[in-house]
């Protein structure tokens, strides 16, 4: 094995068990009873703060992040080194401005970032949890989240506020936990996974699992890493977050360094060579595992049938403004979704606004440079604050 791969799994499992940030530990006394029927115990949770909670604690704000995002939203990745994913969304000034608005994130359950997930140590055994961790789903993600959130002490958040599996958590903090939050912005999701997202996630898991290298999920125990099936992983699901569009602006059908086809197998095309890029800066950064768990619990995501088949009835009651936001192009997560949802909030009498942006992006478009979003989340965020007698 070379010291490069050496060198990357060590950085992998210290983020697993000691991230860079701030970690909440639960202990015996505190387990988190999951929906596959048992309790993890303990656990942890990595996150990361920004601004101050006010004397009354009513301006916390909480962001949740999409699939492959982690609790660095507005700092440097401590892996990549790379700014915050959402850093142009958050921090003094911005939309989500933290001069005005305490901020948190934290690494999902399941994920790799300093929350417990496969990658963690199992302290029964002192190896990698792997598939030995029971599966997670986007609620228990939200119940561990609110542990955290009260371990903070705050009892109500002033909002909750993501963009797709992050919109996912947004729509189970509203419907979970209603009298804990005043208002929520899910983004660019759904309320719940469509058979051509779970079908998306299936092509992306087999290929980890076809890499023989993954060896069962022990690839970690093993000193093994299963980095080829992980890059097609990504290379695959990074085509649907982009729209035809962006893919034609971006690469169109140019060569990549050359003026002719090669006449082979090579990445002639600029776009194949962006997306082999896309792949293997992912798994330097990303556990193969993980990424089983974290695409399975969005593939488990149906807020409807968990409240008898009725979306209307998951929300029913609710004193929580909402604001939801989908984009033209996005056909990962179509306005379609966003509308559903919509009309459930309706008919459940709750305040709601909705807004779809013109955008040919595609589904990418609400980690970006996107001014209407940016006036939008600003403008939800200062009337809610009205109401909420922020001052």
């Amino acid at each position: 094995m070379s010291r490069a791969l050496r060198t990357t799994d060590d950085l992998a499992r210290l983020q697993a068990d000691r991230p860079a940030g701030l970690v909440a530990h639960f202990g015996p006394d505190e387990p988190l009873i999951l929906d596959a029927g048992v309790a993890l115990t303990p656990f942890q949770i990595g996150y990361q703060t920004y601004g101050a909670l006010n004397a009354e604690r009513s301006n916390a704000i909480l962001i949740c992040h999409a699939l492959t995002g982690d609790q660095h939203v507005a700092n440097d990745n401590p892996v990549t080194g790379k700014p915050g994913w959402w850093d142009i969304m958050i921090g003094p000034g911005r939309p989500i401005d933290t001069d005005r608005y305490f901020v948190i994130c934290s690494n999902v359950l399941g994920g790799c970032m300093g929350t417990t997930g496969p990658a963690s140590t199992n302290p029964a055994t002192g190896e990698p949890y792997g598939l030995t961790l029971p599966l997670i789903t986007v609620p228990d993600m939200v119940r561990a989240q609110a542990m955290l959130v009260r371990r903070l002490g705050i009892d109500s958040l002033f909002c909750v506020l993501g963009g797709s599996m992050g919109g996912m958590q947004v729509l189970q903090w509203a419907a979970g936990y209603r009298d804990m939050v005043f208002a929520a912005m899910p983004i660019a999701t759904s309320a719940r996974h469509s058979a051509q997202n779970i079908a998306f996630h299936e092509v992306g898991r087999q290929a980890i699992m076809a890499d023989p290298q993954w060896r069962s999920g022990r690839y970690l125990a093993e000193g093994t890493r299963p980095s080829s099936g992980l890059a097609v992983a990504r290379m695959a699901a990074h085509i649907t977050y982009l729209s035809d569009a962006a893919l034609h602006r971006k690469f169109g059908r140019r060569f990549q360094d050359r003026q002719a086809p090669t006449f082979s197998f090579d990445a002639d095309f600029q776009v194949e060579s962006y997306l082999r890029y896309q792949g293997e800066a992912f798994v330097e950064r990303f556990d193969a595992n993980s990424y089983l768990y974290v695409t399975r619990a969005m593939d488990y995501f149906d807020i409807a049938a968990d409240h008898g088949g009725s979306l209307a009835s998951a929300f029913a009651g609710t004193k929580t403004r909402f604001c939801v936001v989908s984009f033209t192009s996005d056909w990962l997560f179509p306005t379609a979704d966003s509308r559903q949802t919509v009309h459930a909030l309706n008919a459940s009498g709750a305040s709601v606004s909705f807004a779809e942006i013109t955008s040919d992006k595609g589904h990418d478009a609400f980690l970006l440079d996107e001014p209407e979003l940016f006036a939008i989340t600003r403008g939800f965020l200062a009337s809610a604050g009205r109401a909420r007698g922020l001052k």
